[in-house]
């Protein structure tokens, strides 16, 4: 590989809009963390929290002899019960947080990799701005918030929030053994369709495995496109990926899903 240039020297992630609030204003020890756990580039966790909001919005309307949150007759919805804002909030809060642990996850697993890719290898552990033991310990506070949020809902959706637990382990490691980790992403990034569901009615049903089987399809798209970025260094290194798979046939594929 050609030599690359050298980091930036304030610490920024390459990748990261320029100016993003992380940068201008967090104190700067706690940078590197916040850049670990992207809150320098939420638009992950909102993909994170759409999936749970939509579930929690339609079991509201799906299941209106359920307590919800009051109707708002002045809007003339009276025979639309809202989707309760007590959850949207703990869902919005938890998608945040354990959006973060999983890029933390990710980070620990890659690290190796990431130090060899230029879009990456300004992250805080491949640069050396956080340790490996710290993002431990980050990962640890991390899930302790998630934790947390998880035992404000009922018991059948904690045991469901805690089997997420095995996707966000596994999927670091796709990449390495098969050319579909956006899947595995999918399976990961939606489980909130399901948890968002669950939080509200106490069971899982046909509507929300259909909306995370949706949902699943539109992570394996948006996340192909967004691995054809690193496709060149993803093959020099031998890691696996949708977008490698697909090649040219990306944007028919896409179609699909």
């Amino acid at each position: 590989m050609s030599a690359q240039p050298p980091l930036p020297k304030n610490g920024q992630v390459v990748d990261a809009t320029p100016g993003n609030w992380v940068d201008r204003w967090a104190p700067k020890s706690t940078r590197p963390y916040l850049r670990l756990a992207r809150a320098d580039r939420p638009i992950g966790s909102w993909l994170l929290f759409w999936p749970s909001a939509w579930a929690i919005a339609f079991a509201a309307t799906q299941y209106r002899h359920l307590p919800v949150t009051p109707t708002w007759p002045w809007l003339g919805m009276e025979a639309y019960p809202l989707p309760d804002l007590w959850l949207l909030c703990l869902f919005l809060v938890g998608s945040f947080v354990m959006r973060g642990a999983g890029c933390t996850v990710n980070d620990i697993a890659d690290r190796n990799f990431d130090a060899q890719v230029e879009r990456s290898r300004s992250r805080p552990l491949p640069s050396g701005q956080v340790s490996v033991t710290q993002a431990f310990i980050f990962l640890g506070l991390q899930c302790l918030v998630g934790l947390v949020i998880l035992l404000n809902l009922n018991t059948y959706s904690i045991w469901l929030g805690a089997a997420s637990l095995l996707p966000i382990a596994i999927y670091p490691f796709m990449k390495r053994i098969t050319n579909w980790p956006q899947a595995v992403l999918g399976l990961t990034f939606n489980w909130g369709a399901l948890l968002g569901w669950t939080a509200v009615t106490g069971s899982l049903a046909l509507p929300p495995l259909i909306l995370y089987c949706g949902a699943i399809f539109w992570t394996i798209g948006y996340d192909t496109i967004y691995a054809h970025q690193d496709k060149t260094d993803d093959a020099a290194l031998g890691l696996k990926s949708s977008a490698l798979k697909l090649g040219e046939k990306t944007k028919p594929a896409l179609i699909v899903f």
